[in-house]
């Protein structure tokens, strides 16, 4: 039986704040040459930096959109899967992938990864949201944090 390759989900914000943006395309870049397959809202900002990056380097990175429109994709987008589902797609790409890492980001991005840690799966965090279970002073340790793309793609790759 084949090997699949590891689908690595990517998330962050819609927005095209650079430095997120620059990160995204790095690790979008170092995740491809791992022969990873990207997984993400296929959208704009840290979405559009991955896809760039993966893209780069020959890789496959899947957009799991929002609405119904495949064109609605960025240009990088390999596969654009329209859902229809709205942010409920969120739950969807937190699902099929076997490891999480989460670049900066807004309420999305945090549900993306709220999903991602309830179902089990590694969630790595470059630059992202603080998560405190109820009643802890300190982040809860199952959001691994990092402070660079290079660290990410290693710690996520070590988990699978």
């Amino acid at each position: 039986m084949a090997r699949r390759s590891p689908l690595i989900a990517v998330c962050g914000t819609s927005k095209d704040e650079p430095r997120a943006v620059r990160e995204a395309e790095e690790v979008g870049a170092l995740l491809a040459e791992a022969g990873a397959i990207v997984v993400c809202g296929g959208g704009h900002g840290v979405m559009a930096g991955v896809a760039r990056g993966v893209r780069a380097r020959g890789g496959i990175c899947i957009g799991v959109l929002p609405g119904v429109d495949p064109d609605a994709a960025n240009d990088d987008i390999t596969i654009a899967l329209p859902t229809g589902l709205g942010e409920q797609r969120n739950a969807v790409i937190a699902q099929c992938c076997r490891a999480m890492i989460a670049i900066g980001g807004g309420h999305g991005t945090l549900s993306e990864i709220g999903f991602a840690l309830r179902l089990g799966k590694p969630v790595c965090g470059l630059h992202t949201w603080d998560v405190r279970r109820s009643g802890d002073d300190v982040p809860d340790p199952a959001l691994h944090r990092v402070d660079s793309p290079a660290d990410a793609v290693e710690w996520v790759l070590a988990q699978l």
